[in-house]
C-alpha cells in the first residue's frame, strides 16, 4: 500500500490573502526529514518556512517557484522512505535552488542569505557564517563579497572607461542609457499599498521639537557596562525612547487610539512597533505591553527583532497589531523626517541623528548633542495641542530621565 504525505501551505492571516513559492530546496527523488525546510514561500509581510510533515522522499512537487499559493494548497507530495521515488522530476522544480539544509553537509542559510547566494551563484562552503551553529545571514554573504573584491585585482583604465551598458549586460536599452527593469518584491508592494492609504485615508500632520541627548548620554555612559554585565544585553537610546512615549501615551490616550468608520477605538495597552531594517526593506514588529517591560526587557526585544530581521525569521504574529510606533532614521544619518503613519495607527514617532549644535543653556552659548523629533498624527482625532503636548511629554522626560522611574 502506497503511503503518501501532503505538504500543505500553511493557515495563513485574515490579513495576508495569499503567497508565492520563493525557493524549493529539495527536488523529487530528494531524501526529506521530518521538520527539514522543504520551500520558502514569500508573503507581504514576512518569508515563510514550510517544513517537511514526515520522514520519506520527495515524490511530487505540484507549485513551481514564482506562482502564488493561497492557504491548504497541496505544494508537493512525499512518499515513504521505502518507496522510489521518481526518476525524472517535473518542470516545477527543474531549477534548483540553494538548499537552506543541503545534503552533503553544506552550511545552514537564512532565507535571504539563501536567496542571494542563489542569485549570485556562490558556493556557501566559501561563506563564513556568523549565525548560531554557522547559519549563514545576508550580512556574512555581503562580507564575503568585500573581501573577494577587494582581494580582486584593480581595474585596468580600459575596462574603467567603458561604457555601463558594456560592463553591466543585464541592463538594457538605448545606447549609453541602459535601463533595468525588475518586479517589487511582495514586502514592498505592501509597504508601497500601505503608505498609499496612509496617505489617503488620515489627515496626516507633523509637529516638531528637539531633544537634548546630554543627560540621557550621560546616564548611558555611566552605567552602560554595570547594565550590560546584569543584563547581558547593551543598553541603547530606544529604551528610554519607549518608556518615555508610554508615559506620554498614557497622559495622552487619543495618541494611542485608532479609528474604525465612525468610532475611535481607545486602547488600554501600550504595544509599540518598532521600525527595523531587514534585508527585504523596513518592517515594524511590534514589542507588546511595553508598560510593562523593564528597559532590559525593552533592549532584550528589540535586539531579539533585529536577528529575526536579519535571518528574515519575523512571525505573523510579530508583525500585527500595535498601537503606536516608533523609527529612527537617525541610524541612517537623517536629520529631518515626516514620518509616515502605520495604519490603523494614529501616531508615530520620528527619531534623527544626535547633532553637536550651539545652544543656550542658563545665558551661555554651548556644545549640546540635539536631536530633532518629528511626531506625525491624524488630525482627524488628534488635535494639534493634544500632539505638541505630546511631544513636549517626550522631550521632558527625556532631558530629565528621572522622571521616567518617578513618573512625574
Amino acid at each position: 500500500m502506497t503511503t503518501t504525505t501532503e505538504v500543505l501551505v500553511p493557515a495563513l492571516p485574515e490579513s495576508v490573502a495569499d503567497a508565492t513559492v520563493l525557493a524549493w530546496h529539495k527536488k523529487p527523488g530528494d531524501p526529506v526529514k521530518k521538520d527539514e525546510n522543504l520551500v520558502d514561500l514569500e508573503t507581504d509581510k514576512v518569508v515563510l518556512e514550510v517544513p517537511a510533515p514526515a520522514d520519506g522522499h520527495l515524490t511530487e512537487v505540484l507549485i513551481g517557484e514564482g506562482e502564488t499559493v493561497t492557504a491548504t494548497t497541496v505544494l508537493a507530495r512525499i512518499g515513504a522512505a521505502a518507496e522510489t521515488a521518481p526518476s525524472t522530476p517535473p518542470a516545477a522544480a527543474s531549477a534548483p535552488a540553494v538548499a537552506a539544509t543541503a545534503p552533503g553537509g553544506e552550511p545552514l542559510l537564512a532565507p535571504a542569505a539563501r536567496r542571494l547566494v542563489k542569485e549570485l551563484d556562490l558556493n556557501p562552503a566559501d561563506i563564513a557564517g556568523s549565525g548560531k551553529g554557522g547559519r549563514i545571514h545576508k550580512a556574512d554573504v555581503v562580507a564575503h563579497l568585500d573581501q573577494r573584491e577587494a582581494a580582486a585585482p584593480a581595474v585596468d583604465a580600459e575596462t574603467a572607461a567603458r561604457p555601463l551598458a558594456a560592463q553591466a549586460p543585464s541592463l538594457s536599452g538605448e545606447a549609453g542609457r541602459p535601463e533595468q527593469r525588475v518586479a517589487m518584491t511582495r514586502l514592498r508592494a505592501r509597504v508601497a499599498e500601505r503608505l498609499v492609504q496612509a496617505q489617503q485615508t488620515a489627515a496626516i500632520l507633523t509637529t516638531f521639537n528637539e531633544v537634548d541627548m546630554r543627560p540621557i548620554m550621560d546616564l548611558r555612559d555611566k552605567y552602560k557596562e554595570s547594565f550590560e554585565k546584569t543584563h547581558g544585553v547593551r543598553m541603547g537610546f530606544m529604551s528610554f525612547f519607549v518608556k518615555a512615549a508610554v508615559e506620554a501615551l498614557r497622559r495622552f490616550p487619543i495618541m494611542n487610539a485608532s479609528v474604525d468608520g465612525s468610532d475611535i477605538i481607545y486602547h488600554g495597552y501600550y504595544d509599540i512597533g518598532i521600525a527595523v531594517s531587514s534585508p527585504r526593506g523596513l518592517v515594524v514588529p511590534i514589542l507588546r505591553n511595553c508598560d510593562q517591560l523593564s528597559m532590559a526587557n525593552i533592549e532584550q526585544g528589540i535586539t531579539e527583532f533585529g536577528l529575526k530581521a536579519k535571518e528574515g525569521s519575523l512571525s505573523f504574529e510579530d508583525l500585527t497589531g500595535g498601537t503606536f510606533s516608533i523609527t529612527n532614521g537617525g541610524v541612517f544619518g537623517s536629520l529631518l523626517s515626516t514620518p509616515i503613519l502605520n495604519p490603523p495607527q494614529s501616531a508615530i514617532l520620528g527619531m534623527h541623528k544626535i547633532q553637536e549644535r550651539p545652544m543656550v543653556v542658563k545665558g551661555q552659548i554651548l556644545p549640546r548633542p540635539m536631536m530633532y523629533l518629528a511626531l506625525s498624527y491624524d488630525h482627524r482625532i488628534i488635535d494639534g495641542r493634544d500632539a505638541v503636548q505630546f511631544l513636549v511629554t517626550i522631550k521632558d522626560m527625556l532631558e530629565d530621565p528621572a522622571r521616567l522611574l518617578l513618573g512625574v
